[in-house]
């Protein structure tokens, strides 16, 4: 019995490599990025490119990992639900009551250490903010 589940578990997941994800980014207009028109330090547009970018903008990386499934549709599901909450490839296509918002929310997800996700951090190092990483962010979105 527990041989049968075995082998039939093994060929469910041999079967759904079959189903993979596009990794395509979306297209975006250079003018719309939050980068486009702000005097943003450096250090700041690398902070955010490591820690919020692959989810929350068009410009995702996926790592070797997204080639085997189910684990590519877990984080293609991320990064649909990140970009569509936040999107900095269309920040500046966003009124001023919604960046507004925004920039509140990332505060909030900021301080309560929320963003970026810990599973996230543990696969990327350079995502691992430090408290002044994180507080150097956190002014940087009360000031935008």
């Amino acid at each position: 019995m527990v041989k049968k589940i075995f082998i039939s578990a093994l060929i469910v997941l041999v079967v759904i490599q079959v189903f993979s994800i596009d990794k395509t980014n979306p297209t975006s207009d250079p003018v719309n990025d939050l980068f486009s028109d702000q005097n943003i330090s450096q250090d700041i547009q690398l902070l955010i490119k490591n820690t919020c970018a692959d989810c929350h903008s068009n410009n995702s990386t996926y790592p070797w990992y997204t080639n085997i499934e189910p684990i590519s549709w877990w984080i293609k599901g991320h990064i649909k639900n990140g970009r569509k909450k936040l999107n900095f490839s269309n920040w500046n296509s966003f009124d001023n009551k919604k960046k507004n918002h925004l920039k509140h929310e990332c505060v909030e997800v900021l301080e309560e250490k929320r963003m970026p996700l810990t599973l996230y951090a543990l696969g990327h190092p350079k995502a691992r903010l430090s408290d002044s990483q994180r507080k150097s962010l956190i002014e940087f979105f009360e000031n935008l």
